[in-house]
């Protein structure tokens, strides 16, 4: 009896599958290549900026910032243990 209740009595459909119906819409994963060129465009500068940023500190003798060198790949704690010829 509790099941009949749950189900849509006959030659009716939910609201949300009308929505589908009428618009189409399918739920997908949204990856790099979705969100844009002006996305790429910035992530591009960003890790470019990065890299110099952290290249200049390495030149000066300083540590670069943790935000740079995860942007980068690298391991901030393996970057710590790496001493000076």
């Amino acid at each position: 009896m509790r099941q009949a209740a749950l189900q849509p009595a006959a030659g009716r459909t939910h609201l949300c599958c009308i929505q589908k119906k009428r618009t189409g819409a399918v739920a997908r994963e949204v990856g790099n290549m979705d969100r844009g060129l002006f996305f790429l465009i910035n992530d591009f500068f960003n890790t470019f900026g990065s890299a110099a940023a952290a290249a200049r500190a390495a030149e000066a003798g300083r540590k670069p910032r943790r935000d740079d060198l995860k942007k980068l790949g690298i391991d901030p704690g393996a970057f710590d243990r790496i001493g000076r010829f």
